[in-house]
């Protein structure tokens, strides 16, 4: 299997990472600093706060891959089982936050419609 290389349009870091000369050293190299400004920066530049959600949620979902042992641990010997076990993990993730959402939505068998309810 062979991964594409791609060239990152923009770079997506914490407040630790947020400098002069990081943020200037990453658009040398084409990259978009998306870092939001540490407190005490005395001319704050606002990042695009979509982007830096986006990764937020990417990095919640690896924490909730890393609760599953085979995964934090690497038990895994070859790369194609170790990516098929994370496919399995991120299958049980998407169907449990699936299923939780469907049981909102309860059938009104008179009209044919689905309501939503709240439990």
């Amino acid at each position: 299997m062979e991964i594409s290389v791609v060239t990152p349009k923009a770079l997506l870091a914490d407040k630790g990472y947020d400098s002069d000369r990081f943020r200037g050293s990453s658009m040398m190299h084409g990259m978009l600093p998306i870092i939001p400004p540490e407190a005490n920066r005395k001319a704050p530049e606002h990042p695009d706060y979509r982007r830096y959600r986006d990764c937020k949620r990417v990095e919640r979902m690896l924490n909730k891959l890393k609760q599953s042992r085979r995964i934090a641990t690497r038990y895994d010997k070859t790369a194609l089982s170790f990516e098929s076990f994370l496919n399995l993990a991120s299958a049980r993730l998407w169907i449990k936050s699936y299923v939780n959402r469907a049981s909102l939505i309860s059938p009104d068998f008179q009209s044919g419609a689905f309501a939503l309810t709240t439990p």
